[in-house]
């Protein structure tokens, strides 16, 4: 049996049915083909023809399977099926939502009855029958082509799990005490470089700061909060909530630059009422 699983060939699905036929083993039949049995099962339940009006013609058919399974796999997907929730997608995508936010909200308002994850909004993105809609560009890396998952780099090295959003005192969460901030990068569109701005926003007093930065290494956003940040009081710059951008990876350096001993680095979204 071959270690690469291939689709099975209108051959192979010739020789399945001279062998089923012969009154064959599944055990043998995958054998001789080279197959699992599991393959042979399946191939046999999804692509034997069935009629209630003529039930003595029922049985496995090579052409008839192969034309079956064909027509399978051409069938429209998704998002071609439902154009109004095609539509309603495109829209979001433009106004800068990601597929994760759109995914979750199309749940929540129960806009369609049809389920949509961000792995299908992601495929319509870079498929090659839609990519001429140049989706991709409203996405936050507005990346030409997909990253493969396994690619990504891991983080957990930058954002160990002691500096994580459960670890953060129930004070901060709910806006008791003044000194605690939360911030973000806002990202512009391509035409406008890579200069980006960094939001962060006192949790009690919602008093916000806006720190402009010339790209999106984390040294030098590091520095300029350490220059922002180093007039103010202590009680005035307790802790620092990030997200876990790679922007933010030096967040360590707020704890030398500015004394900061409360840095709360990283958790997955930042706070909805922020």
């Amino acid at each position: 049996m071959s270690k690469c699983y291939t689709q099975i060939t209108l051959a192979d699905r010739r020789r399945l049915q001279q062998l089923m036929t012969a009154k064959v083993s599944i055990n043998e039949i995958a054998r001789l083909l080279g197959r699992h049995r599991s393959t042979i099962y399946r191939e046999i339940r999804r692509n034997t023809f069935h009629d209630r009006e003529l039930p003595d013609y029922d049985g496995y058919y090579s052409t008839l399977a192969n034309d079956l399974a064909r027509e399978r796999r051409c069938r429209l997907r998704k998002l071609r099926r439902h154009p109004d929730l095609r539509e309603e997608i495109i829209s979001q995508l433009k106004a800068r939502w990601s597929p994760e936010q759109i995914a979750g909200r199309l749940i929540a308002d129960g806009v369609c009855l049809v389920r949509v994850c961000k792995e299908t909004i992601y495929r319509f993105i870079y498929n090659k029958e839609d990519y001429g809609l140049a989706l991709y560009e409203y996405l936050p890396e507005a990346r030409r082509k997909r990253r493969p998952l396994r690619s990504r780099k891991p983080r957990d090295g930058a954002f160990p799990s002691t500096h994580r959003i459960s670890k953060r005192p129930d004070i901060v969460g709910q806006r008791l005490q003044f000194g605690h901030w939360e911030g973000d990068l806002l990202i512009f569109e391509r035409p406008f470089g890579q200069a980006n701005i960094t939001s962060l926003v006192e949790r009690k007093s919602r008093y916000l700061v806006l720190i402009k930065n010339p790209s999106r290494h984390s040294g030098p956003i590091m520095d300029k909060i350490i220059r922002s940040f180093s007039p103010l009081p202590a009680f005035a710059r307790q802790s620092f909530t990030f997200d876990r951008g790679t922007e933010f990876a030096g967040f360590r350096a707020l704890e030398d630059g500015i004394g900061v001993t409360g840095v709360l680095p990283p958790h997955c979204l930042l706070s909805p009422d922020l």
